[in-house]
């Protein structure tokens, strides 16, 4: 029997008010000031609807789910200088062993932001559907955007917690769906729409082509969803949609794939031809932020030089699990994957090759303990200097502090340049007051684990979206769109879509269109590959799509979740989705079985 939900038996209310006291409700780009002819209620609503999703997506909320509960990333306790960071209760390593509970903070806090945003969808329909129905143009095309952005909510609802909730107007209750009524849902809202809503207002706005995309998504992931703790049918029926969806968005000619592949994650990338759907984040809301550029690195890291960034860092987070890098090493051997593909990392600190050794030196602050210091061991670069990008292994260089983590950036003049100094990173956290003890680099290394005792410096890291050149700090503030679905996506789709279906040759040219169009430095373009299966176009997805939210879903998909990496060892069908919240549970109590614990938990 479907659980009928009253309107606020989840208390959505609530949280709409506890949420809006840390959002401002402004306008979030051009196309929402009213320029092009859209009425203020159309384009506030949309903006409430659209401005909570940077919260929703945060790193330790809905980012953090997705990935921590991957073979992607690890984040253990840290100890060091300065006792023990990112123990927190053991959120993330219970996340990451999939031992999580219904009151880790990574659910709870991703449920209660995804539920506010999904509310807000429904206020605004309510708004916009008397407007609409009185033939305002601009009124439908909205309708239609809030329809198709409460479809994808409730796919990743789906997702994550198989479920989604029929709501279709504020005043009237809520209804809850699983497995097959959950999809057929999601399909009707989005297939009511698609001939409707906009074509040419994306990234940062639900269009046409993003609904296309979504509806492939859906279909790919439609067995799991119908059937999320058994073996997944995938019918030829559910992939020939992929396959037709897909080719709408591929064939209308209105996108193309980033020959540079880091550009699609750096400050300018709202303009990048790849993007179908993102989150618009140029700059407009205080609460906009730059966490998954800064949630990996080094919290001895200061990326960008200039007296406008003194206070931008990094936070010694997640980092990669080895067995994550052992795909990259098992897809190319005795290349380095750094050589191999150009998605792997991008050299931007050009260290001259007679500074590239560093061994028996140390941080040139430690003169006083009369050892070989770097106090000279630096080069010059411009204020235009960026940090290496992509996986990072071993010491970064980077500008460096006066006293580490105080004072200005050091400047300085070599062979008629002058600029910043760029130093091999260093150890920048105080032991209690005495700075001077820091005597090290910070050398990432590929151990980590969640039992050992980790270093700060511990694990290769993730430095895959760029530190924005608006962001005074490594916090808040970007012009970096969080990328929500993209080309790269829809050809991969299509790709598995067509693998499924016994189409190799089909598939293989998908896979290969992919690769080769990362072609900026050719001399790091991945080869074509000359045959595909299933499991190397897993291989090939984590390749792509790492640290963009998408290795979970993948991992069931292709029946890998269950599999043991690093810490991990559970093998629990049952944890494919995730405990909803049990103050979510206590909050419909009142009304037993509306609201059941999934399986498991």
């Amino acid at each position: 029997m479907k659980n009928r939900l009253l309107t606020f038996v989840l208390g959505l209310t609530a949280l709409l008010l506890w949420n809006c006291t840390d959002l401002e409700e402004e306008i979030l780009d051009e196309s929402l000031t009213g320029s092009d002819g859209l009425a203020e209620p159309v384009s506030g609503s949309l903006a409430a609807a659209y401005g909570i999703l940077p919260q929703t997506f945060r790193h330790t909320r809905y980012f953090g789910l997705q990935e921590i509960a991957s073979d992607e990333a690890i984040l253990p306790p840290r100890t060091g200088l300065g006792g023990t960071q990112w123990a927190d209760n053991d959120i993330y390593t219970t996340m990451h062993r999939h031992l999580v509970s219904s009151s880790n903070s990574l659910v709870g806090e991703s449920w209660s932001y995804l539920t506010t945003a999904l509310f807000r969808t429904v206020a605004a329909i309510d708004v916009l559907t008397p407007l609409a129905e009185n033939g305002d143009a601009a009124a439908v095309q909205a309708v239609a955007e809030m329809r198709a952005l409460r479809a994808y909510e409730n796919m990743l609802f789906l997702d994550s917690w198989g479920l989604a909730f029929k709501k279709g107007a504020t005043s009237e209750t809520s209804e809850i769906l699983r497995g097959e009524e959950a999809v057929n849902y999601i399909e009707e809202e989005f297939l009511a729409v698609v001939n409707d809503i906009n074509t040419d207002k994306g990234p940062g706005r639900m269009t046409q082509s993003a609904v296309y995309g979504f509806l492939a998504k859906l279909y790919l992931n439609a067995a799991v969803y119908r059937n999320p703790y058994g073996t997944p049918d995938f019918t030829d029926e559910d992939m020939t949609k992929v396959v037709t969806y897909a080719d709408l968005v591929i064939n209308n000619g209105g996108f193309s794939l980033s020959p540079e592949y880091f550009d699609l994650f750096n400050d300018e990338n709202h303009d990048n031809p790849e993007l179908i759907f993102a989150l618009d984040l140029r700059g407009v809301l205080n609460n906009d932020h730059n966490r998954w550029a800064y949630w990996s690195m080094s919290g001895s890291l200061f990326p960008r030089p200039g007296d406008q960034y003194l206070s931008m860092d990094g936070t010694d987070g997640p980092a990669m699990p080895p067995d994550f890098y052992q795909t990259w090493v098992d897809a190319y051997g005795a290349t380095d994957p750094a050589d191999a593909d150009a998605r792997f990392y991008q050299k931007n600190a050009m260290v001259p090759a007679e500074l590239e050794d560093i061994s028996g030196l140390t941080p040139y602050k430690n003169d006083t303990l009369g050892m070989h210091t770097d106090k000279d061991h630096y080069f010059i670069a411009g204020s235009d200097f960026e940090i290496d990008r992509g996986i990072i292994r071993g010491t970064m260089w980077a500008p460096r502090k006066e006293n580490f983590r105080s004072g200005n950036f050091m400047t300085g003049t070599r062979n008629g340049q002058s600029g910043y100094r760029i130093y091999p990173l260093a150890e920048a956290r105080e032991n209690g007051s005495d700075i001077e003890d820091i005597t090290y680099y910070v050398d990432h290394t590929l151990d980590i684990s969640i039992q050992d005792n980790n270093s700060y410096a511990g694990g290769y890291r993730f430095a895959k979206w760029q530190f924005s050149k608006t962001s005074p700090n490594g916090n808040n503030y970007s012009d970096v769109d969080l990328v929500l679905l993209r080309l790269a996506d829809v050809y991969l789709m299509r790709a598995e879509a067509k693998l499924r279906m016994g189409d190799n040759g089909g598939a293989l040219a998908d896979v290969n269109t992919v690769r080769t169009s990362r072609n900026a430095r050719p001399e790091q373009t991945p080869a074509a590959w000359s045959s595909i299966d299933l499991e190397t176009l897993f291989r090939e997805r984590g390749f792509e799509f790492y640290w963009e939210m998408q290795r979970r879903s993948d991992q069931i998909r292709y029946g890998k979740y269950e599999d043991s990496w690093t810490s991990k060892t559970d093998t629990d069908v049952n944890h494919r989705l995730f405990p909803i919240p049990q103050s979510a549970i206590d909050g419909a109590s009142n009304t037993p079985g509306y609201l059941e614990q999934n399986p498991g938990y």
